[in-house]
């Protein structure tokens, strides 16, 4: 437990320290007028208290990615906790402010806009079909999840019973997508948010009074989940793309300009976008600590569960034994919730993607209608492959997971051009690394998955080793090249 103390901590000294750093670099300007002000249309561009931007922010980026991913994350040992905490300073928080702040100052432009800014039109074309197809992904993912878990609080584990709960949250999609952003997402997505962060709240009460024994950093990060029948999936790159949102996700840099479009003042970004980074990244933490207790601290013993079991039944299961009846309804409700609202923001940000390359206004709700049904069949069909398929929700979570990763490359990527071009001295450097980082951790896992090119796992790490070098001389390239024009 001392070490999950300890990453708490640092996660806290995080935004206080470099986050104010990260801030001081960007330089917000809190007389600039926000494009919530400037562009105010009463449907996507509305200003909004900032403690209800931050519970929308949160619960966007949330999904069951901080759940589900920790919990996937923690069979491989105590290197989920440095991933975690380090991934989040410095990778996630980082990724999420600038995409966040870059958008504010550029009209509430969404991700392929600034890709296209930054990295050129070629490079915006690609990103456009990119992150449509992960926004669409997302909407079919996160209805598979919280269907499940319905049909089940309901008692009814039938096919039949997943088809109604899956049509219900698709109308929910469509409502939410549709309405102005204040009307549903401002009014109920703040309860939610509560809810999730009550969940982890209470579980970390749990682990305090428990107080297990559970695997500390100094014990080893070698991978413990070969130890019990696991895979044999090396922790490198496959911890990274498992643990994705607690850490670094490319998903959140097409949800950021949607909250830049409702913030009042610049100087509200860090606590926003940088702030909710590290609030997820508190619960993975929670979330991992209490797999951890599970896996390998006699946990899945206590409340009936064995080391195979799924993220979503070890949340069940958890949820049941330690908060009681009432307290595992209001945490069940939380996980429920935080996939289905990802999922239906994933769509709205398609939407509002889509609507900005072809310059279609979207005030009308015909407007709204021409862009948004056909991307609503493309998730249906999604979905009826993850049904109609014995593995087809695994396959479509691994590609979603790799596609998620990638996405953050080309954000970093964006901001470390920006900081190269727009601020003096080294500070591209705070982006660079982890762009490096990330680009060889979605090269080498296309290249060892199995959803790739399926090469020997041995190959990881000289894999990983030459992206990184590869990638770094070629921004230094890039940049003596761009200093001598």
């Amino acid at each position: 437990m001392v070490s999950f103390f300890i990453s708490v901590a640092a996660l806290i000294l995080g935004y206080l320290i470099y986050g104010k750093f990260v801030e001081r670099v960007f330089g917000p300007d809190p007389n600039r007028k926000t494009p919530a002000i400037t562009k105010a249309d009463g449907v996507d561009f509305i200003p909004m208290p900032t403690w209800k931007v931050f519970m929308i922010q949160f619960l966007n980026i949330a999904g069951t990615g901080p759940i589900f991913g920790a919990i996937m994350g923690a069979k491989f040992g105590p290197a989920a906790y440095l991933w975690i905490v380090l991934g989040c300073i410095f990778g996630g928080a980082v990724h999420d402010y600038f995409s966040g702040m870059l958008s504010l100052r550029n009209g509430g432009a969404g991700l392929p806009e600034l890709i296209g800014k930054y990295l050129g039109r070629r490079t915006k074309t690609v990103m456009l079909c990119f992150s449509i197809l992960l926004l669409v992904l997302v909407g079919a993912v996160f209805v598979y999840s919280p269907a499940v878990i319905l049909k089940d609080l309901a008692g009814d584990g039938s096919n039949a019973a997943f088809m109604i709960w899956a049509g219900v949250i698709f109308v929910y999609y469509i409502i939410a997508t549709m309405l102005p952003i204040d009307k549903i997402i401002g009014k109920i997505y703040p309860v939610f948010a509560i809810a999730l962060i009550f969940m982890a709240l209470a579980l970390m009460v749990g682990l305090i009074f428990k107080h297990p024994q559970i695997p500390e950093l100094w014990d080893g990060l070698s991978n413990r989940s070969k130890t019990w029948g696991g895979a044999g999936q090396p922790i490198w790159p496959y911890m990274f793309v498992t643990i994705a949102c607690g850490a670094i996700s490319g998903f959140h840099a097409t949800q950021s300009p949607l909250m830049a479009r409702c913030l009042k003042n610049e100087k509200l970004g860090r606590p926003v976008f940088y702030g909710s980074m590290i609030t997820e990244g508190l619960v993975a933490l929670i979330w991992a600590a209490v797999s951890s207790y599970f896996f390998f601290g006699g946990g899945a013993a206590e409340v009936g569960g064995t080391f195979a079991d799924a993220a979503p039944t070890v949340v069940t299961k958890v949820s049941r034994a330690w908060l009681g009846v009432l307290g595992s309804i209001l945490a069940l409700c939380g996980v429920v919730a935080a996939p289905i609202t990802s999922g239906d923001t994933a769509l709205r940000s398609a939407r509002l993607i889509i609507a900005d390359f072809l310059h279609f206004d979207q005030k009308a709700i015909p407007r709204r209608l021409a862009i948004s049904v056909p991307l609503f069949v493309v998730a249906a069909l999604l979905l009826w492959f993850n049904i109609a398929n014995e593995d087809g929700f695994n396959v479509i979570w691994r590609y979603f997971g790799w596609a998620n990763q990638t996405l953050a490359v080309f954000t970093l990527w964006a901001v470390t051009v920006y900081l190269s071009r727009e601020r003096k001295g080294a500070y591209y450097l705070m982006t660079l690394l982890p762009a490096c980082l990330m680009t060889a951790v979605s090269v080498t896992y296309l290249c060892i998955a199995q959803i790739g090119f399926n090469l020997p796992l041995g190959w990881n790490r000289w894999i990983g080793a030459c992206v990184v070098v590869v990638a770094a001389t070629l921004f230094f390239l890039w940049k003596y090249r761009t200093n001598r024009k």
